[in-house]
């Protein structure tokens, strides 16, 4: 079934109410469509109702959706107990707290889970919605990877990448990730959008274009 992932060009862009407004869209639209997110970081955790924990923002797209949340929506939750170590959470339940390096080994063996996720939602529904974490720019930690690129990948979903206007410097934030991008990784853009934006519109019409036109990337839009 068709799905679609919303990158960031970095933290907080806002993925997580971007996702949860595109559910809510195709929920009215008459859409049987369904929130992922393979794997959060997050200590505000939500239960679901056989007793698991996903994160909250999962469970906020999952009431956009009409759905109960479900454990299949978040497979993969950590939430940190320190600077450098967190508990693990699979499939809504904690199975062993590790420190971040050692994580690192631990994901190869996640994504089997995470597409078994994925794959049941996607059989489910018409449409899955999926977020990223974090950016997949952060390529120091592509080998592995889960969250983005490594998922995406692995599933063929295309990938929209959100800008974060409100911080200042959009245009880099979003050319600059393609640049640091493996090309078969940037291949799996489909194009961005930019969100935060306050004030006149036609004040970024140049930038909204040189972004469009140093990726050759579509542009979604300005929220």
């Amino acid at each position: 079934m068709p799905a679609l992932m919303i990158q960031g060009a970095g933290s907080n862009v806002g993925k997580s109410l971007l996702v949860a407004g595109l559910c809510r869209a195709a929920r009215r639209r008459g859409v049987s469509v369904a929130p992922f997110k393979p794997q959060n970081m997050s200590n505000n955790a939500a239960v679901t109702a056989d007793g698991g924990e996903i994160g909250r923002a999962q469970a906020l797209q999952a009431l956009a959706c009409g759905l109960d949340p479900v454990m299949d929506m978040n497979p993969v939750l950590l939430k940190p107990e320190s600077e450098t170590g967190a508990q693990v959470v699979v499939r809504g339940r904690r199975i062993t707290t590790v420190r971040a390096r050692d994580y690192s080994d631990l994901k190869p063996k996640l994504l089997g889970m995470v597409l078994e996720s994925f794959h049941r939602l996607s059989a489910a529904h018409d449409l899955v919605i999926v977020e990223g974490a974090g950016s997949p720019a952060e390529i120091n930690l592509r080998a592995g990877d889960i969250a983005n690129m490594g998922f995406v990948r692995a599933a063929d979903v295309p990938v929209v990448l959100a800008g974060d206007i409100d911080r200042g410097g959009v245009i880099a934030q979003i050319v600059g990730t393609q640049a640091v991008l493996d090309p078969g990784d940037a291949a799996m853009i489909a194009g961005f959008l930019v969100n935060k934006f306050r004030g006149d519109l036609r004040l970024f019409d140049d930038g909204y274009r040189m972004i469009a036109d140093r990726t050759g990337w579509r542009g979604f839009g300005v929220l």
